[in-house]
């Protein structure tokens, strides 16, 4: 019986691509204080150890989602990183969001569904010719519609229901998207920087949100295990 190749998270290569490096310390939110380590000049930093086991948790609930074919949504809308949440969600075949987070995308689910439709019916319309019987500016306009379109809702365009859970890479930046997905029930796994409150997140992963090598470092690690639970799936 072949064993099963567990995902290997190294406290050293976490500390080289800077996991531990929080916020100054006044910006600390009280309930991270359980997950910092000490400070280094008025800069808190996170003790890895937990990370290790927090982040082994989110991992093995990535794992579990989706072997049952669960939907698991990115939603990273931080300049820096974003273009490399979107090419991980689209290599991964994941659902995402990388722009500004439209307000009730959750909580009103059914109205963002009516504009993901007018999207795909715009883009079947472009493909098909029918587009070109518009006269010019008509046809302008629905071409920089579309754009629009694809830009806000591209990444949710195949998503035909509320996510299982979400994956928010920046907890601050998007929290209103964890509000909705707190208020429709749907379960939240986070990056969980010092100045934020990791009680919003189901499965919160203390670390450092702005470096990209720490952001990077993550993403691989979920990349690793996502991958490794669809050829388990395959192969049952």
């Amino acid at each position: 019986m072949v064993k099963k190749k567990e995902i290997n998270l190294d406290i050293k290569e976490m500390l080289k691509v800077g996991l531990h490096f929080g916020h100054r310390a006044s910006k600390t939110h009280p309930k991270m204080h359980p997950f910092i380590f000490g400070m280094r000049n008025t800069i808190h930093i996170i003790d890895l150890e937990k990370t290790k086991v927090e982040f082994e948790k989110a991992l093995k609930f990535i794992e579990s989602l989706i072997v049952q074919g669960k939907t698991l949504l990115f939603i990273g809308t931080k300049i820096q990183w974003r273009d490399q949440v979107k090419k991980t969600a689209e290599d991964l075949e994941l659902p995402y969001i990388t722009e500004r987070w439209a307000g009730g995308t959750f909580t009103n689910f059914e109205v963002i569904k009516k504009r993901v439709d007018y999207l795909k019916e715009l883009e079947a319309k472009k493909k098909s010719g029918e587009l070109e019987k518009y006269p010019p500016k008509e046809k302008a306009d629905f071409e920089k519609k579309l754009r629009e379109l694809e830009l806000k809702f591209g990444g949710i365009k195949n998503m035909e229901k509320l996510p299982d859970v979400i994956f928010v890479w920046d907890m601050k930046k998007d929290a209103l998207a964890i509000k909705e997905a707190r208020k429709v029930g749907v379960k939240v796994i986070g990056v969980a920087d010092t100045n934020v409150d990791p009680t919003l997140a189901d499965y919160p992963i203390p670390a450092n949100d702005d470096a990209i090598s720490s952001i990077k470092y993550i993403l691989e690690k979920v990349t690793e295990v996502i991958l490794k639970a669809k050829s388990e799936k395959s192969s049952k």
